[in-house]
């Protein structure tokens, strides 16, 4: 989910380079800027092979640090078995607040659950055609498609409309951060849904934050711009609960 904030903890990105596109390192890296600072950034693979020799740039442009895994099996298991091995040193050893981990491959479900039973962030970056139990095993997971806007409208893709799973979502997470009136700070609504669905990005119906998603539906929500504190803060509430 699109964010305003811009997180100050110590994240791990890990990337899967068999199984990720080096075209979408660029947004992906200022993506993971909103959940905190990338302390390490490493890429696994044989960069021996012809297959990653795109990545070779991209590496140098980002410091991103290579990690040589020789395919000595056939498939990705290499490759997934040295990352898993590296974070797990890494979740011990370095004292990070979080991890990035980037694949499509289910193989990384394990990985996710464990890393936050230790209580640290697990965000997660692949393609639409990543399994299920990898996506929830997120706290958060953002599709890669998303990253990549120019590309999906030179497609002429039009963002889908809502429908009744993305009004029942949001619906459901303002009743559980309401107050008595039914209103809800949106900011509470957002973290709400991301606990619901690790998925869930405003940017697959053509808006960038979530703000621009619920105030584009007022037939079924109404917002409200309020003061607090030193600032101002958006507030929401289901518009079937008007009398």
């Amino acid at each position: 989910m699109a964010s305003d904030t811009t997180g100050s903890g110590r994240l791990a990105v890990l990337i899967d380079a068999d199984n990720a596109n080096p075209k979408v390192v660029e947004p992906l890296l200022a993506e993971v800027a909103r959940y905190g600072v990338a302390s390490v950034k490493r890429a696994y693979g044989d960069w021996t092979t012809p297959q990653l020799g795109g990545w070779k740039t991209v590496l140098l442009d980002h410091s991103i640090q290579p990690m040589q895994q020789f395919a000595n099996t056939k498939g990705k298991n290499a490759t997934d078995s040295a990352m898993i091995i590296d974070a797990m040193d890494l979740l011990h050893t370095r004292g990070l607040d979080g991890f990035c981990i980037v694949s499509s491959d289910s193989d990384f479900t394990g990985l996710a659950r464990r890393i936050r039973e230790n209580g640290l962030l697990v965000v997660g970056f692949g393609e639409r055609k990543t399994p299920k139990p990898f996506v929830v095993a997120c706290d958060r997971f953002v599709y890669t498609e998303l990253l990549l806007p120019q590309k999906a409208k030179a497609a002429g893709k039009a963002a889908p409309e809502p429908n009744r799973e993305l009004l029942t979502l949001i619906r459901t997470a303002i009743d559980t951060a309401s107050d008595d009136s039914g209103w809800a700070a949106l900011s509470a609504v957002g973290s709400a849904i991301a606990k619901q669905s690790p998925a869930f990005d405003s940017r697959s119906w053509g808006h960038a934050k979530l703000s621009g998603l619920v105030k584009s539906l007022p037939e079924h929500f109404q917002v409200e711009e309020r003061s607090r504190g030193d600032g101002k803060a958006l507030f929401i509430r289901d518009a079937r609960s008007v009398a």
